[in-house]
Formats: C-alpha cells, sequence, structure tokens
C-alpha cells in the first residue's frame, strides 16, 4: 500500500512554482546573452608578440560577426584559434627550424593551455545583449525568486513537529531517484563539469553574480566567485531548513549554524575582502590535503611574496596541518571540522540533507570507503611531495614520475571530478557524503588521528 506523502500548503506549492521559475530563468539565461568578438581582451589574455601576428588574421572573419549564444561564438574562436595554433606551429617548425626536441619549440608555440586560458576573459569581454541589458531583471528572476521560493516552502515547516519525517520518501520522485532525482543529478552534474572544464560557457551565469562581485572586491565575477556564491546560497537557505527540522536540538541548531557562519564568513566573504585589499585571497578554513594546492609553488610564491601577512598566512596553514588537527580531533573527534567548520561537510549537511537516505550503509560500502579514502590520502601526500621536491630543487622529474603530470591527475580526477562532479553531483543519487566517505583525504586524515584519542 502506498505511503500518501505529507500535504502541502498553498504556500508551498507557490514557493515550489516559484522555484522552478527560477531554476528555468537561470538556466535558460545561458542563451539570453549574444557575443562579438572583442579583440583587445584576445590579446591581453595570449600577451606575445609573436603570436599575436599569426592569431590577428584568423580572428578577422569574427570581427564585427554578432553570435546568439556562448556556444556558436566559442565555437567560431576555437576554431579560429586552432587555425593560429596550426600557422604558429608551421612557422616554428618550417621558418625557424625548431623541433620537439629543442627546449625553445615549446617556449614558442602556441600551446593549448594558452587557448583554453584566454576562453573565459575574452567570452567575458565580448558579452552582451539581452542578460547584460537587463541584468537586475534577470538577477531578480533567478537569484532573487529561487531564494524567495525555496523560503516560502521552508518557513510553513515551522507548524508542524520538529525533527525527522520520512513520510513517502521512498515514494518521492525527487528523494528516491525519480526522475526528479535523476534530472536534478543530471543537472548538478552538467554544471559540474562546464564549471571546471568549460567555464566560459557560464559567461552569462558569471554576469548575473558581477554586481554582487563587484560590491565586494571591485571586479567581475569570475567563475570561482559566481561557484562561492551559490554554494554560500546554498548552505544559508538549506541551513535554513535543517534548523527548522532539528530546532528541538540544541546540538543540531549549534552546529548548523556553525556551518553557515564559517562558509559565509571564512570561505566567501573575506576572502572576498582580501582580493580588494590586494592581499592573497584565502579560505583561512581550508586544510592541506583537503586544500590540496596550498603547497604548489604559484600558491607558495604568492604568500612569501606578500610580505609579513603573508608569511603568517602559510605559517598558519602549516600549524592547522601538524598542530590543529592533531589537537583539536584527539579532544573533539573528527567531526569538528567535518559536521563543524567545513565547507563540503556543510553542503553535505544542508543541500544533501533531502538524499541522505541514499547513502549505502552495506559492509561492502565501508569496506571500500577505508580503502578508497586512505588511497586518495596517500594519493595527495605523494603528489604534494613532489610538488615540493620540485619548488625546492627545480626538478620535476623523481625516478619514473612528473611532478607536473601527477599534480594534473590529482586536480582532475579527484579536485575535479571525485570533490565535485562526484561529490555533489551525485546527491540525488548516491546520498549526501559521497566525497566526505569516500574521497577527502582530510577526512582519512582525521580518522588516523581519531584512533589515538
Amino acid at each position: 500500500m502506498r505511503t500518501p506523502t505529507s500535504h502541502k500548503t498553498i504556500v508551498q506549492k507557490a514557493g515550489i512554482f516559484l522555484f522552478t521559475a527560477a531554476l528555468l530563468v537561470f538556466t535558460a539565461s545561458l542563451f539570453f546573452t549574444s557575443f562579438q568578438l572583442d579583440k583587445n581582451a584576445v590579446q591581453t589574455a595570449i600577451n606575445n608578440d609573436y603570436h599575436w601576428q599569426f592569431i590577428e588574421p584568423e580572428l578577422k572573419p569574427l570581427e564585427g560577426q554578432e553570435y546568439g549564444n556562448v556556444f556558436s561564438f566559442m565555437s567560431a574562436y576555437n576554431a579560429a584559434m586552432h587555425q593560429a595554433q596550426t600557422a604558429v606551429k608551421n612557422d616554428v617548425e618550417g621558418k625557424l627550424g625548431l623541433t620537439t626536441n629543442d627546449g625553445e619549440y615549446w617556449n614558442k608555440v602556441l600551446q593549448d593551455y594558452a587557448v583554453k586560458s584566454s576562453r573565459f576573459a575574452v567570452a567575458k569581454a565580448s558579452a552582451g545583449g539581452l542578460l547584460p541589458g537587463n541584468l537586475w531583471l534577470f538577477f531578480a528572476l533567478s537569484f532573487g525568486m529561487g531564494i524567495l521560493g525555496a523560503f516560502l516552502y521552508i518557513l510553513p515547516k515551522l507548524r508542524e513537529l520538529p525533527g525527522i519525517k520520512n513520510n513517502g520518501i521512498y515514494h518521492s520522485k525527487l528523494h528516491n531517484r525519480g526522475w526528479l532525482g535523476i534530472t536534478l543529478g543530471t543537472w548538478l552534474i552538467a554544471f559540474y563539469i562546464l564549471l571546471y572544464f568549460y567555464p566560459e560557457y557560464l559567461v552569462s551565469w558569471t554576469i548575473l553574480a558581477d554586481p554582487v562581485s563587484k560590491a565586494l572586491n571591485g571586479g567581475p565575477a569570475s567563475q570561482w566567485f559566481l561557484y562561492g556564491f551559490l554554494y554560500t546560497i546554498a548552505i544559508l537557505v538549506m541551513g535554513v531548513r535543517m534548523m527548522i527540522k532539528y530546532r528541538h536540538n540544541r546540538y543540531q541548531l549549534f552546529r548548523t549554524a556553525s556551518v553557515m557562519f564559517f562558509q559565509t564568513a571564512f570561505a566567501f566573504l573575506i576572502p572576498q575582502v582580501m582580493q580588494a585589499l590586494n592581499m592573497p585571497a584565502h579560505d583561512l578554513k581550508n586544510i592541506w590535503p583537503l586544500d590540496y594546492s596550498f603547497f604548489f609553488e604559484y600558491r607558495l610564491n604568492e604568500l612569501i611574496n606578500n610580505g609579513t601577512l603573508g608569511l603568517a598566512m602559510l605559517f598558519w596553514g602549516i600549524a592547522l596541518i601538524i598542530i590543529g588537527v592533531p589537537l583539536f580531533t584527539f579532544f573533539f573527534g573528527k567531526r569538528w571540522y567535518c559536521s563543524w567548520v567545513c565547507g563540503c561537510g556543510g553542503l553535505a549537511e544542508t543541500l544533501g540533507d533531502p538524499f541522505r537516505q541514499l547513502s549505502d550503509k552495506r559492509l561492502k560500502a565501508w569496506k571500500i570507503e577505508r580503502y578508497l579514502i586512505h588511497g586518495v590520502l596517500v594519493f595527495a601526500v605523494v603528489m604534494t611531495g613532489l610538488v615540493l621536491y620540485t619548488y625546492f630543487s627545480g626538478s620535476s622529474r623523481v625516478l619514473f614520475l612528473d611532478s607536473y603530470t601527477v599534480r594534473g591527475w590529482y586536480g582532475f580526477a579527484i579536485g575535479s571530478i571525485f570533490a565535485g562532479v562526484v561529490g555533489t553531483g551525485f546527491y540525488p543519487l548516491m546520498g549526501n557524503r559521497v566525497w566526505c566517505r569516500f574521497g577527502c583525504p582530510l577526512a582519512a586524515y582525521l580518522g588516523i588521528v581519531q584512533r589515538f584519542r
């Protein structure tokens, strides 16, 4: 016999309607921006006179052309840059007579990473049309209406008794891998893939976040500002839901308030203010090996070159690893970080809470968890060791390993795919703690320390 789902009030139904409409507007806004090539943005992004003499002729056909969406614009831009790369390569090999065995060859050719890194900046500078011209309207219809709809659905729950309610949850199309859950999971997975690998296609969404970014740090929004903004909104809004749900439990109230505070203040606002003040923008609660790039040379150089403040931040980061984590974990267990401070845990316990029943609780899953999470920790330690060896020695080769290749694979497989695409995108499919249970190297480190309590 089918268990009836909890009755939704008219206000809650209105909230669902508004939130769904906002999500549709937000998604459709990707197509509400037109593009005309800003050649100066390309020259600024590439910033190489030798390359520019080959790039400029290839961009001529794009000048003055208006493209209706980012997909057609980037298709034309990528084709032009590919032709430029071929022209540069032919000149390097033919006229200059260099081969791949020559070190200078790689300095002369227009490499893929240079083209890739230019795409977002060029797309952002070339954007115009409906959305940028009606920015505040779309901001209100997406972020504003979405938040309003969420609260209209959440706040009436104050009339219900507090506590966990699973009425009809396994018959829910959203909460039990039904078509709604699969659709949401697909949307999240697609978002993370674009965010990590093709951010130029999210330019319209970053334009929506520009007013907030300019207010906080004085500059336009990057894809990472957009992500931090959405991440913070999700934790705050769903944090209110958690506090209503567990309003009878002081522990849950304080814990939820804690993750809301640390995400808003430490992960979002403070780094933006520091950036506005030309200081290193750093999430002071993010700890290696979760913050796996902490010992990368560009991060170390940035901190060292920022004088006393930078050195203090470097010392703080190292002190957290070797003193803070063991000390706090010894006295409070691993949950002091995972459940009270960490942004990943904060999102899992707020946005991911409606899907926690989907987590695999079998003994087999626990066995996989042990091997996988400690394997990621070993990977992180080896990768970091190689990175530090390269930093101090100047050599990237250690036996048969190349530090740049290893860190690239770690960033792709763990930092992007596991932590992002799977870790959050799979909430509606595998529950809310996939990354925290199976992949987080800091959780593994905390767990090892916890054994000595």
